[in-house]
This record gives structure tokens, sequence and C-alpha cells, in this order.
């Protein structure tokens, strides 16, 4: 890391030289404009819009824009004289618990090393503040800005969290909030279950940027001129609910079944998500069924096709018998004739 400051911080009558290092970093992807034809950088020229000319970065000024067309220019002169107290040291102005910093408030985030003979010191403070329970409110001028800042501890390391100055934050104004909406309790109730069911503890690394993945596999693929795969789609967002315990109940339900939990069958009435869950395994079981059936059916039928010459060759030999036995059957019956007139 390199260090984009150098100051003191000032601690009562105590003063710690430091170094400010940035503590993140943006991991976007950045592109430059280039002609889709050749691949030629897009370049911008500043020029003058009143005289057309090419203003170098010398003769560039700030314009505060008064409405109308009017504009008041200010030079380097100008906030040379505004009252920076000092563009060097880091004021600590009183030290608060940590809870009443509302988060909104945060907005760079930057490590403090101590610089030469001011290690003691910086541990000493570094220890002072971990064991209060506190976080310093200080002020500090960066680029040519003065900020509000809070310090605390981090890995050993003081960190120093430039704050918004409380004008900048707005103020929500929507609809909704002057409406007389009541939320019933087994509502609150239900919605308080979802809550402890998605209860965990927060791992930052268990979370990462699969945008940003995407188009790194994009752009690998490109230049590897492999083929791009394409990601699988995401599931469809669920649509608005209409009955809002139903939803409720479902996501319960839901987030007890990822989380690897028995689903609660047999308490209270089934939900959407049970129940579809049920018909969809119902309809699975009917239809292997059927399919068995059908599997069955047709090796039955196949032994009596074969079979059927085997009968046909039964009755014909027993046709032939018949046809054999017939000539002596009559003879006999002739000779009984006479006995039977005696």
């Amino acid at each position: 890391m390199r260090a984009i400051w150098k100051g003191a911080v000032s601690f009562g009558l105590v003063s710690i030289g430091v170094k400010l290092y940035s503590a993140t970093e943006e991991k976007d992807i950045r592109f430059h404009q280039v002609h889709r034809d050749d691949g030629g950088r897009i370049r911008y020229k500043r020029t003058c819009s009143v005289c057309g000319e090419e203003v170098s970065y010398d003769d560039i000024a700030k314009g505060y824009d008064l409405g109308g067309g009017e504009l008041v220019i200010l030079t380097d002169a100008d906030f040379a004289d505004l009252p920076l107290t000092s563009s060097r040291a880091i004021d600590v102005l009183e030290f608060v618990p940590a809870e009443q910093v509302d988060p909104i408030l945060y907005n760079k985030a930057y490590f403090l090393e101590p610089e030469g003979t001011a290690t003691k010191p910086y541990v000493l403070l570094r220890d002072a503040l971990a064991d209060s329970e506190r976080v310093a409110i200080v002020k500090v001028a960066l680029r040519q800005r003065e900020q509000l800042a809070t310090l605390r501890v981090r890995d050993g390391v003081l960190l120093l969290n430039t704050m918004l100055w409380p004008d900048e934050v707005r103020t929500p104004d929507f609809g909704f909030l002057d409406e007389d909406l009541k939320v019933r309790p087994p509502e609150l109730a239900m919605a308080a279950s979802l809550i402890d069911s998605m209860a965990g503890e927060f791992q930052p690394d268990a979370f990462t940027d699969d945008y940003r993945a995407a188009l790194q596999e994009v752009i690998d693929a490109k230049v590897e001129g492999r083929e791009v795969v394409q990601p699988a789609e995401e599931e469809a967002a669920p649509a608005a609910a209409v009955d809002l315990m139903a939803a409720l109940k479902a996501s319960v339900e839901r987030a007890r079944v990822a989380r690897g939990e028995a689903p609660s069958g047999g308490v209270g009435e089934p939900t959407p998500i049970s129940s579809a869950r049920s018909a969809k395994q119902t309809a699975k079981k009917t239809t292997a069924g059927r399919a068995t059936a059908k599997k069955t059916t047709a090796k039955k039928a196949e032994p009596a096709k074969k079979a059927e010459p085997a009968k046909k060759t039964a009755a014909k030999k027993t046709t032939e018998k018949k046809a054999t036995r017939t000539p002596a059957k009559k003879t006999a019956e002739k000779k009984a004739a006479p006995r039977r007139s005696a």
C-alpha cells in the first residue's frame, strides 16, 4: 500500500505522527471507450463553449452557478484563504459510544500507521480506545475539505472513518409514512419466526460478486478465443404476495428446509410450498405407478401370444385322434346290433 497523506493525531497534549492509507478498494472492472471498428481510444478535448478553443489545465478555474446563466469564478487564491485549521492534523474532539453513531454517516475508511518514533503513543491511544469501548470523534482536512470522522480499532490498527455531515443525509419523504397501516399480531409473530429461521452469523467471505465474476469470465473467454458458456438463468422473483400470512408461513418453511431442518408437517395448516410439494410428489408416484402397470401388462400379454400356436396344434391333434377312432367305433356298433335284437 502507498500512503496518501501524512500528518498527526492530536490527542490532548500528545501528538502522534501517522501515515494514512486507503483501507478499501473497489473491484469494479473498468473499460475504455473505443472505436468499434478499429479499437482506437476515444479522447475528449476540453473546449470553451464561448470561444471554441481548447483549454489547458492551467487555464481552468472553478465556477459556481448562480442561476440564470451567471457564474462566480473562484481561483486557487480564493481557496487558499478558507479557514482550514490545518491540512496535516487529526484533532480528537470527544469520545462517544459506538452505537450512537448512525452507520448512514460513514463514508470512506483509512488505516493509520505510526510514523517514526510515534509507535508507543500510537499503541497507547489504540489500547485505551479499545478498553473504553468508545470511538473518537475527530476533524480532519482531506483533499481541501474539512471532514468529520471517527477513530476506532480494527485488527490492532487505528481506523479512520470519514463521515457525512448531518445536512448531507436526506430525510425520507414517502406517502406511506402518513398512512395508518395496522399490522396484526399473528403476522408480526410469523415475521419474527421467519427472522429466527433465517438467523445466522455474518461472514463476509461467504458472499461474492457474481456479476463481476461472470463478466471476468466473458473477458477471459474473449482473450483465449474460446466459446463463452452461457451462465444458468436465475430463478424468477416470486410474485407479490396477496395473502401476507400465507407468504410468511411459506417463507418460514422454505428457510427451515434450506437449513436442513424438518418441515413443520402436521402443525397447523399446510403452507403453499408444502401443498405444492405434496401435489408434485403425488403426481410423480401416480405417473410411475401407471408406467409400471403398463410394463407388467405388456409382459403378461407376450407369453399369451406365444402360447397361441401351441393351442392350435393341440386342437389339431385332438381332431385327428377323434378322426382315427371313428371307424373302429362304427364296427363295434355294427357287431353289437344283432346281439341286441336276439
